[in-house]
């Protein structure tokens, strides 16, 4: 039972960050029917620059709380990814907006090995160790252990996904979007700017994504240029698996996700008598993706137009 509780824990850190990535996934296939493959990309150089200012940090100013050090890597990480996406979507994606669909996937796909090629050029290819910036020392829940950062990952999803939610559902830009979502064009005759929400809903991603690439950084402590095309294509996953393009959905494929994965890894050797171990847990992923497509493709909670941003 403890094995089996500390991988629910492992789970439920992995799934909120999957939920935080799928809602970018989910909310700009929900606008503009474009599945954004650079987006665990974005994950990736979120990470990568809170890296590079917590380096800043650490040694200008060393007296600084190390949980202070952190809030300021992730809100600039957070800019940082926003411009970038921003600015994909501007240069990459508007200009293909009417094309067929293959040409903007494509477009993403190379946008994704632009973005990891250009990483390794500015950080290096090498990995990097995270500093660990939170305290270290574990606390137990029933026989299982939960750290620190990962408590801190649990909450920063928590607010994000509740911050998320309040915007869609009860603001201006939210009904926006959601109007934006169901008809551009009828929309638009009603004062509504697809071109501004659409933008709007890039930059929301790329903030989520960043706040996952940090907690997933410091939570893992390596990062490097390719550390976000797994958890990116997983996170696709997780988006098909709840329903792509429901809200709802990519927050409940994510942890469920998250907590498949982390459970096969603490029993995959002994259900296959160990012929496959836990570094075989990646499959397990993409079974789900195959399933899911296959028993029910429109996903767990299928597509609700109402609820798309």
């Amino acid at each position: 039972m403890e094995i089996l509780l500390q991988q629910i824990i492992n789970g439920l850190v992995l799934g909120s960050m999957y939920a935080l990535v799928a809602l970018g996934y989910t909310m700009v296939y929900g606008i503009i029917n474009l599945i954004n493959f650079a987006h665990g990309e974005v994950l990736m150089i979120g990470a990568l620059t809170s890296w590079s200012i917590i380096g800043l940090m650490q040694g200008s100013m060393p007296d600084t709380p190390g949980w202070l050090i952190l809030l300021i890597a992730m809100v600039i990480a957070c800019i940082v990814a926003a411009v970038l996406n921003f600015s994909i979507e501007k240069i990459a994606y508007r200009p293909l907006r009417n094309s067929p669909r293959l040409a903007p996937l494509i477009t993403a796909i190379g946008m994704s090995i632009l973005l990891q090629t250009l990483a390794m050029i500015i950080w290096k290819p090498n990995y990097k160790a995270y500093p660990t910036l939170l305290s270290s020392t574990p606390f137990q829940v029933g026989g299982a252990v939960i750290t620190v950062t990962q408590i801190t990952a649990l909450a920063v999803t928590a607010l994000s996904l509740a911050a998320l939610m309040y915007l869609v559902n009860a603001t201006k830009l939210g009904r926006a979007m959601r109007a934006t979502a169901e008809n551009p064009r009828v929309a638009s005759l009603m004062g509504v700017k697809p071109d501004t929400v659409i933008s709007a809903t890039f930059i929301i991603g790329a903030v989520l994504a960043a706040i996952a690439g940090v907690m997933y950084a410091a939570n893992y402590g390596t990062v490097q240029h390719t550390m976000g095309f797994l958890p990116g294509l997983k996170a696709f996953t997780a988006a098909v698996f709840g329903g792509i393009g429901n809200l709802a959905g990519a927050v409940i494929g994510g942890m469920l996700l998250g907590l498949i994965e982390s459970i096969g890894s603490g029993y995959l050797g002994t259900l296959t008598g160990g012929v496959l171990g836990s570094n075989y847990t990646d499959i397990l992923a993409f079974i789900v993706l195959i399933v899911i497509l296959t028993l029910r493709p429109s996903g767990l909670l299928g597509e609700r137009v109402a609820d798309r941003a």
